[in-house]
């Protein structure tokens, strides 16, 4: 039988570091509290791997296997559902330890930390050179992340086009339609926000206390970054994350954003109707269909823009991420499983689009007609074609080998601004801290 197993985390984890995604990495899940590696998989054909998010990565996962296991009957995947806070918290300490054999076959990375973790941790990492995997099948931009001197790393999956969502019954309720959402900016969305708060007591966002996400996607609406094209932090003197810090800020005051205190919470305020909206990566169409009392009662449109910054638009992203294999002996029969699944099964991802939004970079995947279906959950909305149109829109950004630790840092400058900090000092700290980071 297939194990899916809570991994918990080796050594501290940057108290302000969360998760994005799909690629979020909240804990959770079942099973026993045993840590297994690459040695945890019985037999031949068993690869183990760490992921995180069940209704999305661990799904896709347990889809993958079915699809493998049509042309090799005795393989299986030993899933240990992994946090990603605590993924990269285990492969820092395994390779500075040495115990390399303590890795997994197959693990999870997002893509904002491929090339960095390559660079400092190379023994972790198995190429893809001798494998079958046509990285041209992929977008250019997307490889780009786990491509290191030419040499790919890592298979990518999901890409994170944000979408947002809205519960169109609680819309109703306060006289509005998805429509009243469609290629707004966030002063408009904040006006909103107040209304459908005053009429149904529900706010139009939620999210984790800390974190910047939120933040981070208004930056890259508007193809700004924390970093310039060098990879040198531009924290200070930023005028897009000013402006994005001052609107988050006044959703939060008018309680327009209700902030929690973890992941687990975050899913709750959606599947237990405490929240009006979503704005995130596509994946979280995968938890909110896990509330299926709730068929039929989501509409998707694209995303508010930043008010009075140059290149504003409707359009961003969160996430991505990417499999990676490690040198433990088993990388022919993991990149033969990544290759004729991730990278090569229409099946597979006609499978796994409907049931959670994994929205695939693999570029042949688009072609299915699943994309043009209407989803019944979402009203009838076509809403992956819809997706599709916005990923086209997303505007390039910078975000450098030291995103989490730019990301770390803003989050810790957020906080003391909330607390009363002057906001231009509290970056200048920010730009000091990554820059000390970076040595």
């Amino acid at each position: 039988m297939k194990k899916t197993r809570t991994l918990g985390a080796l050594g501290a984890v940057l108290s302000l570091s969360l998760a994005l995604a799909a690629c979020s990495g909240g804990d959770g899940g079942s099973g026993s509290d045993e840590t297994t590696g690459a040695d945890g998989g019985s037999g031949d054909n068993t690869l183990t791997v760490w992921a995180w998010d069940p209704a999305f990565n661990i799904f896709a996962l347990e889809e993958a296997e079915k699809v493998f296991q049509a042309d090799n009957p005795d393989f299986k995947l030993e899933i240990v559902e992994t946090p990603w806070e605590d993924v990269q918290t285990k492969l820092t300490t395994l390779a500075q330890s040495g115990e390399t054999d303590q890795l997994p076959d197959i693990f999870l990375m997002q893509n904002n930390a491929f090339q960095k973790n390559v660079i400092n941790y190379p023994d972790i990492f198995a190429d893809f050179a001798d494998s079958d995997v046509d990285f041209s099948e992929f977008p250019e931009s997307v490889v780009a992340y786990s491509t290191y001197d030419d040499v790919n790393y890592g298979v990518p999956f999901d890409n994170g086009t944000a979408i947002g969502a809205y519960r169109t019954d609680l819309l109703e309720q306060a006289g509005y339609t998805v429509d009243d959402f469609t290629d707004i900016t966030w002063d408009q969305f904040l006006t909103l926000g107040k209304d459908v708060l005053a009429k149904t007591g529900k706010p139009l966002l939620t999210g984790q206390a800390g974190s910047a996400d939120t933040i981070m996607m208004m930056l890259q609406s508007a193809g700004a970054s924390l970093f310039d094209d060098e990879g040198m932090p531009t924290i200070t003197d930023n005028e897009a994350l000013l402006a994005a810090i001052d609107m988050y800020g006044q959703l939060v005051d008018a309680g327009v954003f209700v902030e929690v205190n973890s992941w687990d919470e975050y899913i709750n305020t959606i599947v237990n109707s405490n929240t009006a909206g979503i704005v995130n990566g596509v994946w979280i169409s995968g938890s909110i269909q896990s509330a299926a009392d709730q068929s039929g009662k989501w509409a998707v449109t694209n995303v508010p823009k930043l008010d009075g910054v140059d290149g504003a638009t409707n359009y961003t992203a969160n996430g991505g991420s990417s499999w990676a294999i490690t040198p433990n002996g088993n990388e022919a029969l993991a990149s033969d499983f990544l290759d004729a699944t991730f990278a090569g099964s229409t099946e597979f991802y006609d499978t796994i689009l409907p049931a959670s939004g994994a929205l695939a970079n693999w570029l042949p995947a688009g072609e299915s007609d699943v994309y043009s279906e209407p989803q019944e959950f979402f009203g009838g909305q076509p809403i992956y074609a819809d997706v599709l149109k916005f990923a086209a829109e997303v505007p390039s950004n910078n975000t450098g080998a030291y995103y989490y630790e730019g990301r770390d840092a803003v989050s810790v400058a957020i906080t003391n601004i909330f607390n009363g900090a002057d906001p231009e000092a509290a970056l200048e700290e920010a730009q000091q801290t990554v820059e000390f980071a970076m040595g």
